[in-house]
């Protein structure tokens, strides 16, 4: 394995285990069971690559390396053995950020490998972000990741396109990663802590007489 793909490798890996336990944490805050903790923590984990892959036409990541799955099944029992905590919320937050983050530059990546154009692969970056994180929100009865005005999508947008240009511009994969990964998690980490978010649309319906 060349060291490119040995990165994509483990990077995949530890954003699939991330965005699990965002799942799990999810179904903690609803006091689910052990088995809707795993299922959350998978569904979360690999949704957005599984919806990546397909739409690049490549073979979907986890369905031959069941090991995604078993990180993710991972993460949940480890939130389910910390048992009842108050910073669940926070540490949600958090840990989406980070996997969030991960997965922009990880799904970019994927796609230009495959010879994806540039600007379709940062569609897939920010696919591969969000959509494991829309379904989790969906089944937890969450308010949606996508209707909510907080900066979480520009974020990984931001990443992706800033992984996206660097490497079209020759720079080395660890440097573009790195750059792409401070770049959407320094966003959404402002946008949490300072309370960041995007104006909404000012125009409204008009009042007909």
């Amino acid at each position: 394995m060349d060291p490119l793909a040995a990165a994509l490798f483990w990077l995949d890996y530890a954003a699939a285990a991330v965005f699990g336990a965002t799942g799990a944490l999810a179904a903690a805050r609803r006091k689910h069971d052990i088995i809707t903790f795993g299922f959350f923590a998978a569904i979360t984990g690999v949704g957005g690559g599984t919806l990546r892959d397909l739409l690049i036409d490549a073979p979907v990541f986890w369905i031959q390396r069941p090991g995604y799955i078993l990180a993710c099944l991972a993460a949940a029992l480890v939130i389910w053995l910390l048992g009842q905590r108050g910073w669940r919320f926070r540490a949600l937050l958090w840990l989406d950020a980070l996997g969030m983050a991960a997965y922009a530059v990880v799904g970019t990546a994927k796609a230009l490998s495959l010879g994806v154009h540039p600007f379709t692969s940062v569609i897939m970056g920010v696919l591969t972000t969000a959509f494991g994180g829309v379904v989790r929100d969906v089944l937890a009865e969450e308010p949606n990741l996508l209707l909510r005005r907080e900066i979480y999508i520009t974020a990984a947008l931001l990443g992706a396109a800033v992984f996206a240009v660097l490497q079209w511009l020759n720079v080395g994969f660890w440097p573009a990663g790195i750059a792409g990964f401070v770049a959407a998690f320094g966003l959404r980490a402002c946008a949490i802590k300072f309370g960041w978010s995007l104006p909404g649309f000012m125009g409204g319906e008009e009042k007909q007489s």
